[in-house]
């Protein structure tokens, strides 16, 4: 395994940190003031994705993408330093076209959609004209096992009849959102796995409502995470994407890469967090020394350093099995990386906001809310417990044959024990 980076991408990352420092950094406090005024999407974000496109900074998340689509063709192991570099500010991946969920929902339109479905939905997308969501977690069930999910999705003839409760819905509140991938049964009689499949639903469908905006740890996400009801909802049954009783695989096929994408960022928010702790506690001063002087802080400092590091090999080891094998080879590493990434960012960040003393809790830094959206990824894509139950799975599998030799390294008790 080599994860040395290719000339190519040193140059794309000198490029992109470049256009972060130069322009996307001076605008954080504006974006920060408009968002708290209530105007969204905030008045920077076209100009900054126009500059974007312009340097050739688009679309860069999407190894599979054609000659003829805008953006630049990037292994999951070549993007991974550039997401790092985007995480830095939370907001930022939506100026190279590269957030989520419409990273997720590209990739599942590339691979699954219909001609006419790509040429209203794909297109407008991969251009950043719209934005979209994806409709899967429900309130009524525990959405962690998939298979309970209860939305139905009925054939009527020449159409599908959607009705169900979806939340954490990201992007539903943003007046940019046209379209949304939905995930339900069509056919409750088929085994588990069998009876779901995703459906493509316009916003401004009759029967689709956006209830509310969901608070996450008393902060609000201007595009929203949401709740929404499907009240008898119609769509033509064209607005399948991909075919029926597949929704399951169709999931997979958009998780791994998803999942992967937030880790990724995660390390450059914590890389940031341990900028920040760093630069405080050379400043600040407290009993007569220097924070850093003080054993506690040089050891969190010291800690983050370990611990960031050994995160981001997982991370592009996930993403060059990915890369050489495809998805299904890499769920192990991708479900490791999805417990280690989050708990590493909520700790970081905790230890930063530390330093920082009251001010870490403060919105003048962005420690609490990185520290947020650390703590909402151990839900994000599913629970830490679910990941926690796979890998343990496939450990044991993977050790069964070796149970035996293993077993000849125990020292049974002597005579007389």
């Amino acid at each position: 395994m080599d994860f040395g980076y290719s000339p190519k991408v040193e140059e794309l990352r000198a490029r992109l940190g470049a256009f972060m420092e130069s322009r996307v950094v001076p605008e954080i406090g504006a974006w920060q003031g408009e968002v708290e005024a209530g105007a969204w999407p905030p008045s920077m974000i076209e100009p900054l994705k126009a500059a974007a496109k312009a340097e050739g900074l688009w679309n860069l998340f999407l190894p599979a993408l054609r000659d003829d689509e805008p953006g630049t063709r990037l292994a999951n192991l070549e993007y991974a330093p550039l997401a790092e570099i985007m995480g830095r500010v939370h907001w930022a991946s939506e100026v190279f076209n590269c957030s989520a969920p419409d990273t997720g929902n590209m990739e599942l339109l590339h691979m699954f959609a219909t001609q006419e479905q790509s040429e209203r939905w794909l297109v407008p997308l991969l251009h950043g004209e719209i934005r979209s969501c994806f409709a899967m977690t429900e309130p009524d069930v525990a959405s962690s096992d998939a298979t309970n999910i209860r939305t139905r999705i009925a054939r009527d003839g020449d159409h599908y009849v959607i009705d169900g409760r979806k939340w954490f819905i990201t992007n539903a509140a943003d007046p940019r959102c046209k379209i949304c991938i939905v995930m339900g049964v069509t056919d409750p009689e088929a085994e588990p796995h069998a009876r779901h499949s995703m459906v493509l639903v316009p916003m401004d469908t009759a029967g689709v409502e956006v209830v509310r905006n969901l608070r996450v740890m008393h902060h609000t996400a201007p595009e929203g995470h949401c709740e929404m009801r499907f009240s008898e909802v119609r769509v033509p049954v064209t607005n399948l994407l991909g075919e029926e009783g597949r929704g399951f695989a169709l999931a997979q096929a958009r998780l791994g890469p998803g999942r992967i994408h937030h880790c990724m960022r995660s390390i450059g928010q914590c890389e940031l967090a341990l900028e920040l702790m760093c630069a405080r506690a050379r400043e600040r001063e407290a009993f007569g020394r220097k924070l850093h002087e003080h054993g506690t802080v040089a050891e969190w400092i010291a800690l983050s350093r370990l611990e960031i590091d050994q995160a981001r090999l997982l991370v592009l080891r996930a993403a060059w099995l990915i890369d050489r094998q495809g998805n299904p080879s890499a769920r192990n590493d991708v479900a490791m990386i999805k417990v280690v990434v989050p708990r590493l960012q909520t700790t970081v960040l905790s230890r930063a906001m530390q330093v920082y003393g009251a001010m870490g809790l403060t919105p003048d830094t962005p420690l609490a809310f990185l520290w947020t959206w650390g703590r909402a990824l151990q839900f994000v894509d599913g629970p830490d417990e679910v990941h926690l139950r796979s890998i343990a799975r496939h450990e044991l599998r993977a050790k069964a044959p070796d149970h035996a030799r293993a077993a000849r390294h125990l020292t049974p008790p002597g005579p007389g024990a």
